[in-house]
């Protein structure tokens, strides 16, 4: 009789379980706790039994029909606060925080949208370069002070024979030769983004940090071009209300050279630790020289172009909602930064 009852338990316990409707409960009930149900079928035995063994299963019957009526009224609640029937027991109960890209990778991806739209094609040339394509085939001759070893990352690696030391490449103009070889015939209209080396580090500049670079080599390029191109950028990029300006520079890879400035994000303009005088270099721009097409396999007679490259982190501090005065915060592990972006 013991094992019955307890059968009448777990068969009951089972399917009170998996019950989805609220009404199905009030028919289980009757089922097993009714006049008629199969606890009291059970019960009729019980006056056989001899007087010890009749107090033991009162108790257990008891117990058993407590336990039913327990899980009854549990379901019912259940059913009631569920607007679901089903249950997943490996959603986790308390739902992980989710992450997401980093202020800089979300920069790389806006400039390269912008420039995309204007007909850029996205490439991405070695971080680590021969010394030819990082300064030779840029017409930077031997002794030019880039390539002192206080400026540039020199790998303790041997020497090519026609492209000279290795090194961590200090900017992505470096591509710009690699590319015109690669496509041979203009025209030509790269975005290349990449990590850079240099071996300066204060609020506005860092050891290692991403530049992005353009180029674009055609027939009857000119100055414009790259004026167009250049305020195209500003306007999607930093908004209407910053003010850029371009200033006669020297670079050995562009004739004419320009420095790009903005007006500083931090305090518009008005000068502070960052800026000092209210405006913040961008990077420089220009025509492509002559030497540098040649060395492209480009014909300077035919085909002109113009070039830029700036800094993706110092690009970014200088958007007009940011207010970040210490470019090397980009690179900060404080959560409570990280987290505004």
């Amino acid at each position: 009789m013991r094992e019955d009852i307890q059968t009448i338990k777990n068969e009951a316990l089972a399917q009170i379980m998996e019950v989805t409707d609220p009404s199905e409960l009030e028919t289980l009930r009757i089922a097993y706790l009714g006049r008629n149900g199969k606890l009291n079928e059970v019960m009729r035995g019980i006056k056989d039994l001899e007087p010890e063994e009749r107090r033991e299963m009162g108790q257990t019957m008891n117990e058993v029909k407590g336990a039913i009526e327990q899980e009854l009224i549990y379901r019912k609640e259940s059913l009631k606060n569920n607007t679901t029937s089903t249950f997943d027991a490996t959603v986790p109960g308390i739902k992980p925080q989710i992450g997401h890209l980093h202020l800089v990778t979300q920069a790389i991806e806006e400039i390269t949208d912008v420039f995309k739209q204007i007909g850029f094609t996205r490439v991405r040339y070695p971080e680590v370069e021969w010394d030819w394509y990082a300064f030779g085939a840029l017409n930077m001759e031997e002794g030019h002070p880039a390539r002192d070893d206080w400026e540039t990352f020199f790998m303790d690696t041997p020497t090519h024979k026609e492209n000279g030391e290795m090194v961590l490449t200090p900017h992505t103009s470096s591509g710009q030769t690699r590319e015109m070889k690669r496509l041979q015939t203009p025209p030509v209209r790269m975005i290349n983004i990449a990590k850079c080396y240099r071996r300066q580090i204060d609020s506005r500049h860092l050891t290692m940090f991403h530049q992005f670079e353009g180029l674009v080599v055609d027939k009857g390029i000119s100055i414009v071009h790259l004026k167009g191109t250049l305020d195209y950028f500003a306007r999607n990029f930093f908004g209407p209300n910053r003010k850029t300006r371009i200033r006669p520079y020297h670079f050995q890879f562009t004739e004419p050279s320009f420095e790009v400035d903005i007006t500083c994000g931090y305090c518009l303009g008005k000068g502070c630790k960052l800026c000092k005088e209210g405006w913040v270099e961008l990077g420089g721009a220009g025509m492509v020289h002559p030497i540098v097409l040649k060395n492209g396999g480009i014909d300077p007679t035919k085909y002109s172009g113009f070039a830029f490259g700036w800094g993706v982190e110092r690009t970014f501090t200088m958007k007009s909602e940011l207010s970040i005065p210490d470019i090397r915060m980009t690179y900060s592990s404080d959560l409570r930064f990280l987290r505004q972006f």
